[in-house]
């Protein structure tokens, strides 16, 4: 146990101590706190700057439906703030108008022109030319604001008042979607959506970096000879069994920091976008039982656990980093696949694909987290998927000592699969 200890340590302290570790465990928090504030902020202002700026609106219609727009338009998401021109032409002298506003807008005199032919009051699309054509936000204000100017004319066509159509069509209608659990009422839904899609992705993250951590150290360790002089002391199961647990303790770690200081970014989210103009960008934290953290807790280890001997058994079986690229590129496929599954899971966790995936051996430590994440898993489909981790966990792990055993003192060569199989037999 003291040599363990000792092993724990070493792996533990020399990463820990390691700027690249101090770097991401700091700067990486912060760097997802700026995610969360930056893009919203300069969209907002993207948005105030476009606003600021004109559109021509070419109305062939003979009707109101050009001033219509223009006043939806003029309305912008901050107030009274988009320079909205309304030319009326006729159908004949559409295609001169069109050339007028395309020299208008490469002369920066406008932001675009939208058409709006003869037969805009009965078609389902129009046409909108401009620089921010590829901005699909600003596109699809513009759409808004058609369809809503088409179907209030419509209306009053239809004898209903237009003051009536205007409050109608300036309502705007959400869901607050709540959770409930076996405890009663969890807390918002979306909030649940981003908490499980947070915590799936960190997990992930962490157990390819470190499992990544792992295959490096041991082919440093068979490239530089080191191993020969470490095994003379201490038992080749001894030192993989330490190196994984130094580098799980080193993942734990950075959960543990990640997780605080997102909480606390989260708390400060609200203040900060207040004070940089943004209102309304509030963010509630997720209802997250301790139980579910001890399990959370529980299943990333038996994840990490699993992944590191996998990579634990690549860089045994390898001698030079070309090799070690080559070797893991099959387990990159097996670590992908519960990435693939993130997506339907996440939209719909309650499907039978999500409950074969979250006790299947490779896929449960990730899928099953997620579940939990979002809605509530029966206790015999979560002993399921913890049994099936444990036992893969087991079996993969006292594989990985069997290879490493042997592949950490052999140089030269990649170990073909025949050899492997040997090891394992001799082992």
């Amino acid at each position: 146990m003291g040599r363990l200890g000792a092993v724990v340590k070493r792996e533990y302290m020399e990463r820990v101590r390691s700027k690249w570790f101090v770097i991401a465990t700091i700067f990486g928090p912060l760097f997802f706190g700026l995610i969360m504030i930056v893009p919203a902020w300069l969209s907002i202002r993207s948005t105030r700057s476009t606003e600021k700026e004109r559109v021509i609106v070419l109305d062939a219609t003979g009707t109101s439906l050009g001033r219509g727009v223009a006043d939806r338009l003029r309305g912008g998401l901050f107030g009274d703030t988009t320079g909205a021109r309304v030319i009326a032409v006729s159908p004949a002298a559409l295609a001169d108008a069109e050339s007028t506003a395309t020299a208008a807008v490469i002369r920066k005199e406008a932001t675009g022109f939208l058409v709006l032919g003869e037969g805009a009051m009965r078609d389902t699309t129009v046409r909108y030319a401009g620089r921010n054509a590829s901005s699909i936000a600003e596109v699809s204000r513009i759409e808004r604001a058609v369809r809503d100017a088409v179907i209030g004319l419509r209306l009053e066509g239809l004898g209903v008042r237009s003051d009536a159509v205007m409050g109608v069509m300036k309502m705007r209608m959400s869901v607050d979607a709540e959770q409930i659990t076996e405890r009663g009422r969890g807390g918002s839904g979306r909030v649940q959506f981003v908490f499980a899609a947070a915590i799936s992705f960190m997990m992930y993250m962490l157990i390819l970096l470190h499992g990544t951590n792992i295959l490096r150290s041991v082919l440093e360790e068979k490239t530089t000879r080191v191993a020969e002089v470490v095994v003379a002391s201490v038992r080749p199961g001894t030192l993989l069994a330490g190196k994984i647990i130094g580098v799980g303790g080193v993942a734990l770690t950075q959960i543990i920091v990640w997780t605080a200081a997102s909480t606390a970014m989260v708390r400060a989210r609200g203040p900060i976008m207040a004070a940089i103009g943004v209102p309304g960008l509030t963010f509630q934290l997720p209802s997250v039982t301790p139980a579910t953290i001890a399990l959370l807790i529980t299943f990333f280890l038996l994840g990490f656990l699993l992944f590191a001997a996998l990579f634990a058994i690549v860089g045994a079986m390898v001698s030079s980093e070309q090799e070690a690229q080559q070797a893991q590129q099959p387990l990159m496929l097996v670590i992908l696949a519960p990435v693939l599954l993130l997506q339907p899971i996440l939209l719909n966790p309650m499907t039978k694909l999500a409950e074969t995936a979250s006790w299947m051996p490779f896929t449960g430590p990730v899928i099953m987290p997620l579940r939990l994440s979002l809605v509530p898993v029966p206790t015999s489909q979560v002993v399921l998927s913890l049994i099936v981790s444990a036992v893969t966990c087991v079996a993969v792990i006292w594989l990985a000592a069997r290879i490493y055993r042997v592949g950490i003192l052999m140089y030269g060569k990649r170990a073909t699969i025949r050899e492997v199989a040997r090891w394992v037999r001799q082992g």
